[in-house]
């Protein structure tokens, strides 16, 4: 629960993609980062596969390997210049001609570094060449004079309809971008850098990849950007969420809308009215606090302080009944010192987040954060790191058992197959579901047993809080739902963070009542 970053994802290999003439170029995508990377990745791929590229799920039978890299934070970095040399050396040790071709924010931010750094790579792509990625890989298939293609330039342009993906999601919900950039004066972080301006898409267009999405078989759309309470405000000097939010709904197919990356200080009535008024809206959104110390916000250029943070997090719980309440904190900022980090302790025991990750401070070349004073050392922030998470998760646990009785309207994410013991026990079998108030590749999962697998309950004194009951499940049964499928669970126990569920209906009922 420490980290909202959601896994690498690689090319699947799926039906209808092009097997190709011995002549045509293939290309294996791995992509990693945030879901707007993702759609990135997914823009890339669809464009590719239009252009008469092969797509293959395997590095080692492709041609070209293109990584969509991810540059935010420290880790990210790691992992991005990782999978890069992991790439080098798969084409180190396969026949002449395979190429490697780095996209996505690390080679925006750091292309000349990795030009000189990592010289086996053929071609660095920043985030405004995408358009022109195909024939930058017509002109390096065949070529061994190893030349390193460098095309990076200013990201800011026009946000376009991202139609025509190919889509690296479960059919059964897509991520839509509504906006692009940040104008967020945020001291700890480099997106506005690497990004660009704040830009929306309009309304139109956005309807335009909603039906996209539903025609190839999405019914949730997951409304990511770097800043989604902002959008509008560019195109009109007006916040325009609630309009979208209501034209979306409007969409005939779009049965589940989820908000997430919304920035507290422009979240405004209007909005959380929309959230509680539209059946289609579910009630979770994902608020990054950041933190709660007003000096610790100053320090890092937030626009809300204590006081309007409660009062904003307060009535939104008043208004939108049954809200599932996602944030996210930095701990070890520069100058937290031990009563700070207290306050954003005691604030997270008394609001009790249904959902909370926590990040280490990352120092960030090129942010004014990197210059202040009042380092933290590494070993006091994973103390605080550890306590925090910690606090979350006996109230995570609590929120689980509260929930066993509740029934409620799930989405099939996984068929039913064998899955990891979270608590590290042994396997079992066992489809992935999830209810409004999960949010895909983040947020715990329902698991449902087979139909007719017996429940035995076992306390694990040292791993469990008090009370909390734990499940495993034997006596195999009929297969459980299809992936994409809605069907209506009980909820009858957890397992660590995630719940245990029974099939309970048909699903045919109202979503209002399922708290949607």
């Amino acid at each position: 629960m420490k980290s909202s970053k959601p896994p690498p994802h690689s090319t699947p290999g799926a039906e209808g993609v092009p097997t190709g003439q011995e002549d045509e170029i293939r290309v294996n995508m791995i992509s990693l980062g945030c879901p707007k990377n993702l759609v990135d990745s997914e823009m890339i791929l669809g464009k590719l596969g239009q252009e008469g590229f092969v797509l293959t799920p395997e590095s080692e039978d492709a041609d070209v390997i293109v990584i969509n890299t991810c540059g935010f934070v420290e880790s990210a970095k790691e992992e991005s210049v990782n999978t890069i040399l992991e790439a080098c050396q798969i084409k180190k040790d396969s026949a002449p001609g395979k190429k490697v071709v780095v996209t996505g924010c690390l080679g925006q931010r750091y292309g000349e570094e990795l030009s000189k750094e990592i010289p086996e790579l053929d071609a660095i792509v920043g985030l405004g060449e995408y358009d022109d990625l195909g024939n930058t890989l017509k002109e390096l298939y065949g070529k061994n004079d190893g030349q390193l293609h460098l095309q990076v330039s200013d990201p800011d342009k026009a946000c376009n309809a991202e139609v025509g993906r190919f889509r690296l999601t479960p059919a059964h919900y897509g991520y839509l971008r509504i906006s692009e950039g940040c104008d967020n004066p945020c001291t700890f972080c480099s997106i506005p850098a690497i990004r660009g301006h704040f830009r929306s898409k309009s309304i139109e267009m956005l309807e335009e990849e909603a039906r996209e999405l539903v025609s190839s078989g999405a019914n949730e759309m997951v409304l990511i950007s770097q800043d989604t309470t902002s959008y509008g405000v560019d195109i009109n000097g007006k916040f325009q969420l609630a309009e979208l939010l209501r034209r979306l709904a409007a969409v005939d197919g779009v049965e589940w809308i989820r908000l997430l990356y919304a920035y507290p200080a422009y979240l405004t009535d209007e909005m959380i009215e929309a959230i509680a008024e539209l059946p289609e809206v579910v009630n979770y959104i994902d608020i990054p606090l950041q933190h709660i110390s007003d000096n610790m916000l100053r320090h890092m250029g937030r626009r809300m302080m204590e006081a309007k943070t409660r009062d904003l997090l307060e009535r939104m719980r008043a208004k939108i009944p049954g809200l599932m309440l996602r944030t996210t904190f930095i701990v070890g900022f520069p100058g937290e010192d031990d009563t700070e980090f207290g306050i954003l302790r005691d604030f997270v025991r008394d609001f009790e987040f249904e959902r909370m990750g926590v990040f280490p401070y990352s120092k960030e070349e090129g942010t004014p954060s990197a210059e202040f004073e009042g380092d933290i050392p590494q070993e006091i922030i994973d103390q605080r790191l550890e306590e925090l998470m910690l606090v979350q998760q006996e109230i995570a646990f609590r929120h689980n058992q509260e929930r066993i009785g509740e029934v409620t309207e799930v989405l099939i994410d996984s068929a039913e197959q064998e899955q990891a013991d979270p608590m590290g026990g042994a396997t079992f079998n066992a489809a992935i579901a999830r209810s409004y108030g999960e949010s895909p590749e983040i947020d715990p999962v329902i698991f449902i047993p087979p139909p007719g697998g017996e429940a035995c309950e076992e306390e694990r004194p040292g791993v469990m809080p008090e009370g909390v009951k734990e499940l495993s499940f034997e006596t195999p049964a009929p297969p459980p739902p299809a992936v994409g499928e809605r069907r209506t669970v009980e909820i009858i126990g957890s397992r660590g963070y995630d719940l245990i569920a029974t099939i309970a209906g048909s699903g045919d009922h109202e979503r209002k009542d399922a708290g949607r």
